[in-house]
């Protein structure tokens, strides 16, 4: 094998999201004596483009639009002029756009990064096309159990050929910060005497914010002391904004928009709150256990993997406004109890959930088909002289 080997990473987006930050921490902690990266947006540039880049990483925006498919020619150059040993895909339209490409292009190890399991509201021809292009996966990266079963039941993908690699976090960069309480609810204007409850991700289905709100304006009934805030932007913005204004709860709730550095948030919080219907396994989650914040969640398969109601977090049903209202008065009402969770959580995830170890195992899945690649000869593009194969001279790789 070479000594050096090229992984070009392709998602659809660099906008916020889960599947960004595990592309960002896999390119931030890995061999680079092993491993040159590059990175392939589908389109335009999104709010993790700088981040990217700070990295000294080339990054390749293949289409201005979503819906202007100029990234099928430009992904067929990148992978016909650059040669890469890897090529590795996060999220759907990805799945569907790299792996064929990559395929056609003869690059013999294709990775797939499952992110999630659900495919809840989805067009059922993209259910149906996702599955067939898994079969074009050299393997499968799955962020859970949850998410590996999912891909080896209802895809029917071979179990030998899915992995679970828990994502994990940076532990250097995200850390608890009590002493910066003060400097961060003034940096986000939010009250120095309040039961600060946040919220983070995408404003999209996926994430239920709407159901956010409705807990905010239950627990603010009778303790009026709480104050809500959401770090994250998406397409229910203007929805969420008009419901919480529908609510009452323009004076206890904010809106923050994106957050660029999420490490000078967490300080600011007293719990993070996750509503959402569906998740694999949120970086989110794994941020507010490292950073001492107590976790009230929806008990979603991929959440219980990480967590365990009434030891390190509350888990409530998916979709229980008030189950979520009750969980929150609770800690309002115990600091105690807060503290043992907040506890239990650091020390689980500074002994499981390490961005160092999930890069590590990611890398030696590469390595593991990167043996089995410069072993086999390269597969015939179609149309080709199946005799006339190892003739391709990217073979040679």
């Amino acid at each position: 094998m070479k000594s050096r080997h090229t992984i070009l990473h392709v998602i659809d987006s660099l906008d916020l999201g889960g599947a960004q930050s595990v592309l960002i921490n896999l390119i931030r902690h890995g061999d680079r004596s092993r491993f040159n990266y590059e990175v392939a947006t589908m389109h335009g540039h999104g709010v993790y483009w700088d981040a990217v880049r700070e990295l000294g990483i080339p990054v390749h925006s293949l289409s201005v639009h979503p819906l202007l498919p100029s990234y099928v020619p430009a992904l067929l150059w990148l992978c016909a002029s650059r040669r890469y040993d890897i090529v590795h895909a996060h999220l759907l339209g990805s799945n569907l756009i790299a792996k064929p490409l990559a395929a056609l292009c003869r690059v013999k190890v294709r990775i797939n990064h499952d992110h999630c399991n659900d495919k809840t509201g989805m067009n059922r021809w993209l259910v149906r096309a996702d599955k067939l292009v898994n079969r074009l996966s050299t393997h499968v990266i799955a962020v859970s159990g949850s998410v590996r079963d999912y891909a080896i039941c209802h895809e029917g993908l071979p179990a030998d050929r899915v992995d679970t690699v828990y994502n994990g976090i940076d532990l250097a960069r995200f850390q608890p910060g009590p002493e910066k309480r003060t400097e961060a609810r003034a940096r986000f204007g939010l009250p120095q005497d309040a039961f600060v409850v946040i919220g983070v991700g995408r404003l999209s289905y996926q994430k239920n914010f709407g159901l956010f709100l409705q807990v905010a304006a239950r627990v603010l009934k009778d303790r009026p002391q709480a104050y809500f805030a959401i770090a994250g932007t998406g397409d229910e913005e203007a929805a969420l904004r008009q419901q919480a204004r529908e609510l009452g709860l323009e004076p206890r709730l904010k809106f923050l928009g994106f957050v660029a550095d999420m490490r000078a948030l967490y300080p600011a919080a007293d719990v993070l709150m996750l509503t959402s219907r569906y998740e694999g396994l949120p970086i989110t989650i794994l941020e507010a256990m490292a950073t001492g914040t107590a976790i009230v969640s929806s008990n979603l398969d991929g959440v219980q993997e990480v967590l365990r109601d009434d030891v390190d977090s509350a888990l409530v049903t998916p979709g229980d406004a008030e189950g979520f209202a009750q969980r929150l008065r609770a800690l309002m009402d115990s600091p105690q109890l807060m503290q043992r969770y907040r506890q239990a959580a650091l020390t689980k995830v500074r002994t499981t959930f390490s961005a160092e170890a999930a890069t590590r195992a990611v890398e030696s899945i590469y390595l593991r088909y990167l043996q089995d690649a410069a072993a086999s000869p390269s597969p015939a593009a179609p149309g080709d002289d199946p005799d006339s194969a190892t003739l391709d001279p990217m073979a040679e790789r």
